[in-house]
């Protein structure tokens, strides 16, 4: 990335992948960047898929190679009736993969994600990461933006970026919407050594096994040497909590509509923590003159269609080219907006649209199995080609190509 604007001081709210990320790329075009986390900079979670548009953005962000040294090179995306165990359809990730979008999908442990991001802004001198810095608001006025911590420090730059997730705080302020909404939905995850999976119930693929109100989604993560294991439940959840224990017979019970194989698979978890998947509406409005939203604190998005991340690593490469391109910062942050709102709203759209596909049963779930048996690999990439493409890395023209 170029230095082609005037440096200025940025604070960036949230020390994710989505606040990493942009401190990457506001630092690639010369400003100076200080990234406040209420916590420490750790990620909790388990793994993560990286479509070839995150992919991407990451060799943009300049740490493409360090996620290819540790990523798993999955071989497709493999559903299944989850009730009957029968393989419904397939779409391959390997070579046709890489010639349709550029770049390969690729799976790997969420917090060796952040970790390879920390360790980039780290070595990035004009990035500061400030831990335990909990900030409670801000004011702005034609001459920059005063951030509040908990701790009554004051701090003042010339742009805020809130990249502090679905109960962003910055959000509150800048949009006003309140609380985000409980999806009724249930997440676990659970990581097991790979040596401790059966041989027959190996494989080197993104899995999905779809049931009656609920999935399952497991794949290798670490360079092949644990298994990620994420089961989803629609259960009326209606209270936040994240990463929260639960005992290994309550997930088999929640999951018991299952067939055998996902059955075997769910047993094998140890250790499963739960999160309540949360949810909020699109908006178009995610900026206010010196300051703007980023990844989850912009538009969550269930992970139905696992491009949360992605979504993210885009946006924050979108940040850093509209800085490039204009020295004004709220003409900079609404040039960012205006590229990003249209693409991630279809993806949240399509995020919540997939439940009714994942989770349906009876005669709704044979004609989804027919549809998807039906379907070429050709058909399977036009399905996902939208989200998919680099659209936004090195060209803003990115709301021409939604769904």
């Amino acid at each position: 990335m170029s230095n082609a604007s005037t440096a200025s001081t940025v604070v960036i709210v949230g020390g994710g992948i989505g606040g990493l990320a942009a401190a990457l790329a506001a630092a690639g075009q010369g400003h100076q960047v200080t990234v406040l986390e209420r916590g420490t900079f750790t990620e909790l979670g388990a793994g993560i898929q990286i479509a070839a548009n995150g992919m991407a953005a990451l060799d943009r962000l300049g740490i493409g190679a360090q996620v290819r040294a540790d990523a798993v090179a999955v071989d497709e995306l493999r559903f299944h009736n989850g009730v009957s165990g029968q393989h419904v359809a397939s779409m391959p990730l390997g070579e046709p993969y890489r010639r349709r979008f550029g770049w390969p999908y690729l799976v790997v442990h969420r917090g060796e994600l952040h970790r390879m991001l920390v360790d980039a802004c780290r070595s990035a001198p004009s990035v500061l990461l400030r831990p335990a810095a909990e900030v409670t608001g801000y004011q702005q006025d034609g001459r920059g933006v005063r951030v509040g911590l908990g701790d009554g420090e004051t701090l003042r730059c010339d742009a805020l970026v809130g990249a502090d997730g679905i109960r962003s705080v910055v959000r509150e302020q800048l949009v006003g919407d309140g609380a985000p909404k409980v999806a009724g939905i249930t997440v676990y995850r659970s990581v097991i050594p790979m040596d401790q999976v059966p041989a027959d119930l190996r494989s080197n693929s993104v899995c999905w096994w779809a049931g009656p109100c609920c999935h399952l989604v497991h794949y290798p993560i670490a360079g092949g040497t644990h298994l990620n294991l994420a089961p989803s439940s629609e259960n009326g959840a209606t209270t936040a909590f994240s990463s929260v224990p639960v005992d290994d017979a309550r997930v088999r019970e929640e999951f018991a509509a299952l067939g055998g194989t996902a059955q075997r698979l769910v047993a094998l978890g140890r250790d499963w923590k739960a999160w309540a998947l949360l949810d909020r509406d699109p908006v178009d409005v995610w900026t206010d003159n010196r300051v703007v939203l980023l990844g989850d604190a912009a538009h969550p998005m269930l992970h139905y269609v696992a491009q949360g991340a992605c979504q993210a690593l885009e946006d924050a490469v979108v940040l850093g080219e509209a800085l490039a391109e204009s020295e004004d910062l709220p003409r900079a942050f609404a040039g960012y907006n205006a590229a990003r709102r249209r693409r991630t709203a279809a993806v949240q759209r399509l995020s919540r649209e997939s439940i009714r596909l994942w989770h349906c049963a009876g005669a709704d779930a044979r004609r989804r199995d027919k549809a998807m048996a039906g379907m070429s690999d050709q058909d399977m990439y036009d399905y996902v080609g939208w989200m998919h493409r680099a659209r936004g890395v090195g060209g803003r023209a990115v709301d021409a190509d939604v769904a």
